[in-house]
């Protein structure tokens, strides 16, 4: 990625943050067999400023869309704070196999940590950590259904894990979906929504659906 794409790709900027809207397929971090990532090209989003600037959250190699990080030490500190104390709002939309029967609802499964021989997942466990997640259907066609999810905590692959528990798992996850598919994994950070911080006015910024799944939206009734 050129630095001008990368940059290309920034929905806000301000003097403490920007909200980038990330590729699917782009790891945040390295990894053992994750060589490319968007760490390695922070560097053109300086805009002038000393410091590189720094991940709050993360999404999953796979996941597009909304995307935070602070400009500066301080900016990680106050949002570190916001993220602690479930100021920050998330919605996200999938497109999932099968359709849930409700249209809307709320999937309160306790997760956990499971490593095994090739590798680890996160699992439902009643011992595991308070996982809550609300969705409502957008549109549904063909098979499968467009879901906004809100996740009430931010547990490690909650979206991917809740609604394949719940019978509806999302489209070409490559760990807890189903196999019967090669499409990319159709998750979208859709929104990110901040308080008041300071002199800066609440904020939100939205995200258009991805490309790759522009076409299983419009099966469900998507219109841009």
């Amino acid at each position: 990625m050129t630095p001008h794409q990368l940059q290309s790709r920034i929905l806000h900027r301000d003097a403490a943050l920007i909200v980038l809207d990330k590729p699917a397929g782009l790891a945040v971090h390295p990894g053992p067999r994750t060589a490319e990532s968007l760490e390695r090209h922070l560097d053109a989003l300086r805009f002038g400023n000393r410091e590189r600037p720094r991940l709050v959250h993360r999404l999953d190699r796979d996941t597009s869309g909304c995307l935070l990080l602070a400009r500066h030490a301080k900016a990680v500190r106050r949002l570190g704070r916001l993220f602690a104390s479930a100021q920050v709002r998330k919605i996200y939309w999938a497109v999932v196999e099968g359709t849930p029967q409700s249209d809307e609802g709320v999937i309160d499964r306790p997760l956990k940590k499971e490593t095994r021989r090739e590798g680890w997942r996160m699992v439902t466990d009643p011992a595991g950590q308070r996982a809550v997640t609300r969705y409502s259907v957008l549109g549904r066609g063909d098979g499968i259904a467009w879901l906004e999810l809100a996740p009430e905590t931010g547990r490690t692959h909650q979206l991917r894990v809740h609604c394949a528990g719940e019978g509806f798992p999302i489209l070409g996850d490559p760990v807890y979906g189903s196999g019967t598919t090669t499409a990319p994994m159709h998750l979208h950070a859709r929104s990110i929504a901040l308080p008041p911080r300071g002199t800066h006015a609440a904020l939100t910024v939205t995200a258009p659906p991805s490309e790759h799944m522009m076409a299983a939206l419009r099966k469900c009734g998507y219109r841009p």
